[in-house]
């Protein structure tokens, strides 16, 4: 293994192993913030300096194909998440969009692009452009990074969130091997967060405004 690639081994480790687990256990949370801001800094560098990826829309996509995979998998989405929240709490249906909705609206744009497109660059963008080199099976390139997309959420505590994230993971490592666009699994996983805080999950995933889930 050349020095370059176990560099990557270890920046992997670091980025993907420790830091999410250190997350995880309780210790001062404006260290915790430090740490995220520095290691995404640091995916941000690496992307500009090393990796030459430009922040640009790219415009040779097939949105068309984009479109239909993803109308096909968010109906999917959408039926199990509704049955999930009827049967378990009724009550939590639709909370927020119907209690409160201007929380509702605020909270849309702010995880759209606070949280989504910070994690696309770093799980997606990051990932697949940095450590490809890594992986001669496309499979378990995917699977790997559907893991450490779910160890990024072990600090939720929550079985739930950490399958979820891990079948999220799936979906958004195909989605951008097969289109290669940070916009296009950006919208992806932006549609399928929002309607899980707009459904009535958001609480497990600390959205506001949600009465505890029974």
């Amino acid at each position: 293994m050349s020095q370059t690639n176990q560099f990557r081994c270890v920046e992997f480790f670091v980025l993907f192993i420790v830091l999410p687990v250190s997350l995880a256990i309780n210790f001062n949370v404006w260290i915790k913030v430090g740490l995220v801001a520095s290691g995404f800094i640091y995916v941000l560098w690496v992307l500009r300096k090393s990796e030459a990826i430009k922040f640009t829309v790219k415009k040779n996509i097939d949105w068309n194909a984009f479109w239909r995979r993803l109308g096909v998998t968010f109906l999917m989405v959408v039926i199990a998440t509704t049955s999930y929240v009827w049967f378990v709490d009724k009550e939590a249906l639709f909370f927020v969009p119907k209690t409160n909705p201007m929380l509702f609206v605020f909270i849309l744009f702010v995880y759209t692009f606070l949280s989504v497109w910070p994690q696309e660059i770093i799980y997606r963008t990051f990932f697949f452009e940095r450590y490809e080199v890594l992986f001669k099976n496309k499979t378990l390139f995917i699977f790997i990074n559907a893991i450490v997309f779910s160890l990024a959420h072990l600090f939720f505590r929550n079985t739930l969130v950490l399958i979820l994230t891990f079948i999220g993971g799936i979906i958004f490592g195909y989605t951008y091997l097969k289109f290669r666009s940070t916009t296009a699994v950006s919208i992806e996983h932006a549609l399928y967060g929002n309607w899980l805080f707009t459904v009535g999950m958001g609480q497990m995933l600390a959205f506001p405004g949600m009465e505890p889930m029974s």
